[in-house]
């Protein structure tokens, strides 16, 4: 009675909405439908500035749907007055932003979050993202961005959640809850999908470069993640900026009309990347005329920034090239998401200027950024147990990342405050003070040798040019002093995300240079390692006894790392991608297929006619999945035993048990994976299937369970079609993809 009672609801008020959206449909002139297809920058906000009195003027005439880059819910207002008392229909405008992992209170970049395998704390970063976006103004956000990517040199990867399509997918999930709610409060925001789609398999790891793949490896590597934020309600979806079967996503009939809207049932509006009609004619896609026909037939409704819709659509409609229909369809999706943020009630819904004091970088926020950028720094080395710290002696803080404050966000934080937020230095000398431990610093070294390359990598051009030679020898000399050394090195926060591919992987040159000093000194060295992507640290495992990698943990990012590196926390972060020993290995990653002539990841020394390398074995340097902590964990023999009988699709039970044999409570992070050894297409070596984040104090054990489903055993054709066949399978359980034990199942 109550499911009837429910549809019956929401019949009613679908029902409601659809009166309510024809009858401003025949109000409404062409250009006015136009004009809702149209989403333009409305502040200065990274992406260039517009004048605001040139952006009063469009909204009156009622020539744009939507904005984005604007800040303040005071200065929305105003907009969305105009928009709604001096344009002729009265239609408020949607107001969007890239709040990407944080507004003001920043969480760690989207990378580091997954590491976590936290998934409720991950849903709750994006709950308080939204909570804080929608106090300043802002309804829609763009995330989460969910590409799978194995290409480390890909700079995006740090905006995304791995290499793995089964977590990717639970992330994208939590992140759609997290921002979207059920719509019912104003700090409820929309989510915006993106980027529709491979756009993570760019060749070369080169942004915005050309994506090819078969339609199979689409299906079962790729799409997961997009097909989970669908089937979890997000409310729109952002085309990417490349070729999907030689076709430009966004004009791609079969990505959009065919996969999301028919296979998926998605029927919220899509929205164009920045001006990438504009880009599909260097695509060879004709004029700008020609690209936007093309976009929109193809099920694209909001053009952004490119002005392709707004120039050229009157024109092509004249000339028979569209029709209204498609016009019409557009824009009913565009006004349908209007309505469902309860703009048509109440236009000023997200612009209570009173929230800000109370919603924005609160206390409880920060607590919560602070404890998940704990949860996300991986531990992955730590000969010696050198770490924790103790809070005693002489300590020697080195590195250029040891004092910038712009730096420790990462990249994406459009809303960010960075004087708001600690370096490291200044939460490492808050946490010693009153210990009786002395805390030295330098600086040491630049980020690179070459000028050009670090200004280009800074952005903000936050971190000193320093003497190179002055610098080692300060940092030589501190270091001399010292008990400990702790180096804070790596990448700056713009050295990854959009635009920021690399080459080279390795620890830039200068930072190299004195870390190799710094060793030859033979005092403990802890290394921390900032970083938006994996690289390459093959020197560093051979001569660093400890390394933790930090990424950039956001604005809680320097108390985090000292509540980890001093111990009042246990490191539990675990890989989301895969770290390799060389440049050479990239695209390196653990699901990947068989050959023929396979060779162990594990195996020394070259063999001929097989596939490996001169110099170094086919594994990782560390697995997808790998992480320690300050104990140790060990695993029982896996077990398969019959279903529990709570679903129809439940095939049977794997059960193992973990034990903390160490004399710290910890988190541990369960993995399962299959191998589908009788499979009509090939299937990956390994496939994560399960995980599961227990806590476990000291000396304590827990029989783990994970039910094995039909849909774990499944895969997907190269038209969608999901297949479960009979045959063996392989069953594997351990704390990493590489370090696991497994069973055997057969599916009759």
């Amino acid at each position: 009675m109550l499911c009837l009672a429910f549809c019956a609801t929401m019949a009613q008020d679908n029902a409601k909405r659809d009166k309510f959206i024809d009858n401003l449909l025949l109000k409404m002139t062409l250009e006015e439908k136009l004009g809702q297809m149209n989403l333009d920058v409305a502040g200065d906000i990274v992406t260039g500035g517009t004048k605001a009195s040139a952006v009063a003027e469009r909204i009156k005439k009622g020539e744009l749907g939507g904005v984005f880059n604007i800040k303040g819910a005071k200065e929305i207002r105003e907009l969305q007055e105009i928009a709604v008392k001096d344009s002729r229909l009265g239609i408020p405008l949607i107001v969007g932003m890239d709040v990407i992992h944080g507004y003001e209170t920043i969480f760690p970049i989207p990378l580091a979050l997954s590491c976590s395998w936290d998934i409720p704390a991950i849903e709750q970063s994006a709950r308080i993202a939204a909570k804080e976006a929608s106090a300043d103004g802002i309804m829609w956000t763009y995330s989460p961005m969910v590409d799978i990517s194995v290409e480390p040199r890909w700079g995006r990867v740090s905006e995304g959640s791995g290499e793995d399509p089964y977590l990717g997918s639970e992330i994208a999930r939590a992140m759609v809850r997290g921002y979207q709610g059920d719509f019912s409060k104003s700090d409820n925001i929309m989510a915006c999908l993106k980027h529709y789609a491979l756009y993570g398999a760019a060749e070369a790891g080169r942004d915005y470069n050309t994506v090819d793949m078969s339609r199979v490896r689409m299906y079962n590597q790729y799409f997961p993640p997009y097909k989970a934020a669908v089937e979890e309600g997000v409310a729109s979806v952002m085309t990417s900026f490349n070729i999907v079967d030689g076709i430009p996503a966004t004009a791609n009939k079969w990505l959009i009309d065919d996969v999301l809207r028919k296979q998926w049932g998605f029927d919220k509006f899509v929205v164009t990347d920045y001006a990438s009609i504009f880009e599909m004619q260097a695509h060879g896609a004709g004029d700008l005329q020609t690209a936007s026909v093309r976009a929109l037939k193809a099920g694209t409704d909001m053009d952004m920034c490119a002005h392709g819709y707004i120039e050229t659509l009157k024109k092509s409609l004249e000339e028979g090239k569209v029709t209204m229909a498609e016009i019409d369809n557009a824009v009913r999706r565009i006004l349908e998401a209007k309505y469902l943020l309860g703009l048509f009630d109440d236009p000023y819904k997200f612009c209570d200027k009173k929230r800000r004091a109370k919603d924005v970088f609160t206390p409880e926020n920060r607590k919560a950024a602070r404890e998940l950028a704990a949860e996300t720094f991986v531990l992955l080395k730590n000969e010696g147990n050198i770490l924790p710290l103790k809070k005693q002696g002489k300590i020697a803080l080195v590195g250029p990342l040891a004092d910038t404050k712009s730096n420790m966000s990462g990249t994406w934080v459009v809303a960010a405050v960075h004087e708001r937020y600690n370096t490291l230095r200044e939460s490492m000398a808050e946490v010693l003070k009153g210990t009786g431990a002395e805390l030295l610093y330098a600086q040491g070294c630049n980020i690179c040798a070459d000028e050009k390359t670090q200004i280009a990598a800074e952005f903000g051009k936050t971190i000193p040019r320093i003497d190179a030679k002055k610098g080692r020898e300060e940092a030589l000399a501190v270091a001399k002093e010292a008990d400990v050394i702790i180096c804070a090195m790596g990448e700056t926060a713009d050295m990854s995300g959009e635009s920021s591919s690399r080459a080279t992987l390795e620890l830039m040159d200068e930072q190299m240079n004195l870390l190799k000093e710094l060793a030859q000194l033979g005092k403990p060295i802890v290394l921390l390692n900032f970083s938006g992507r994996p690289t390459v640290m093959t020197w560093e495992q051979q001569n660093i006894p400890a390394i933790m990698n930090v990424w950039f943990g956001g604005s809680e990012a320097a108390d985090a790392i000292c509540d980890v590196v001093f111990g009042e926390k246990n490191p539990s972060g675990r890989l989301t991608m895969t770290m390799p020993q060389s440049i050479g290995q990239v695209p390196l990653y653990y699901n990947h297929m068989n050959t023929g002539r396979p060779v162990p990841d594990d195996a020394e020394g070259y063999r001929k006619f097989q596939s490996n390398y001169f110099e170094v074995r086919n594994g990782a340097l560390y697995p997808f999945g790998y992480g320690l902590s300050y104990t140790t964990v060990n695993y029982g023999k896996p077990a398969i035993g019959p279903a529990k009988g709570r679903s129809m699709n439940d095939l049977a039970t794997v059960t193992v048990t973990v034990s903390n044999t160490g004399s710290r409570a910890t988190d541990e992070v369960v993995q399962l994976y299959i191998h589908d050894i009788d499979a009509t297409i090939v299937r990956p070596v390994k496939e994560l299937k399960g995980f599961q984040r227990v806590h476990l104090e000291a000396g304590e054990s827990k029989e783990i369970l994970f039910e094995l489903t039909r849909g774990m055993l499944s895969y997907y054709d190269g038209e969608g079609n999901v297949v479960l066949e009979p045959g063996k399978f392989d069953i594997m359980i351990g704390p990493n993809s590489r370090d696991v034990q497994s069973v055997g199942y057969e599916l009759k």
